[in-house]
């Protein structure tokens, strides 16, 4: 694995008059997809999004991570790294995640609510859903200019239409003194398009043209965009 930092580009998604067949809209295309076809991801700045909302995420992030173990293996799913997976198995002790899926959808965010907590946690669903609902509007708009630079605008509605969203909070803690500082082993994403958002320990690193891991270096209260392997093959053919 290298340790060499790598800094990525940064497009602005905040451009009140960023609409589709737009001058704005173009030129952050261009920006998407040149950032595409050289990195595989890049760094979004989306103030939609509020710092006081992104503070929160993170508090209830560790609000379910601080629940029983018992508790939280009651969200379970048959797809991998969705539900929860934690470290009750010896080859991820330093890792954790909970997905939640559909959760820019309130009811559905309600149900999952209340798997952890029956007495209800009407703050909790709010934020999630809030956060949720706020992304995917930003994944939308990067969805649209993917497709638009592919040249495949006739499958636009069917590839938007079928988009489902799941929010994944991890939670990667501190190797003890014999534990090494790996939380997972080193992956692609498979899905075709993930928008991560860290807090300040930084732990992502990125698969170059060449083959080298590196480091992110990301910009505070940016987040990073990256496309699958299926879409990224598509950028660089």
């Amino acid at each position: 694995m290298g340790s060499e930092n790598i800094k990525l580009p940064k497009i602005d998604f905040s451009h009140e008059d960023l609409k589709p067949d737009t001058l704005v809209w173009n030129q952050v295309k261009s920006q998407v997809h040149k950032a595409l076809v050289e990195y595989g991801c890049f760094e979004a700045s989306f103030d939609k999004i509020s710092i006081h909302l992104r503070k929160s995420i993170f508090e209830f992030s560790q609000e379910i991570f601080d629940l029983p173990l018992e508790t939280k293996l009651r969200i379970i799913s048959t797809e991998a790294f969705h539900g929860y997976v934690g470290n009750y198995h010896p080859s991820i002790q330093l890792f954790e995640s909970m997905g939640i899926d559909d959760a820019n959808i309130f009811h559905e965010v309600e149900k999952f609510t209340q798997i952890l907590w029956p007495q209800g946690n009407p703050s909790f669903c709010k934020t999630i859903q809030s956060y949720s609902e706020q992304l995917a509007e930003l994944d939308q708009t990067i969805r649209r200019m993917i497709v638009e630079s592919l040249g495949v605008e006739k499958y636009m509605d069917e590839h938007m239409n079928s988009t489902n969203y799941i929010l994944r909070l991890m939670k990667y803690k501190p190797p003890q003194n014999n534990e090494t500082e790996t939380g997972l082993s080193a992956h692609t994403d498979k899905k075709s398009l993930a928008i991560l958002y860290q807090d300040q320990v930084n732990g992502l690193q990125v698969l170059t043209k060449d083959g080298q891991w590196k480091n992110l270096d990301p910009t505070p209260n940016t987040f990073t965009v990256v496309v699958g392997d299926s879409l990224h093959d598509c950028h660089c053919t």
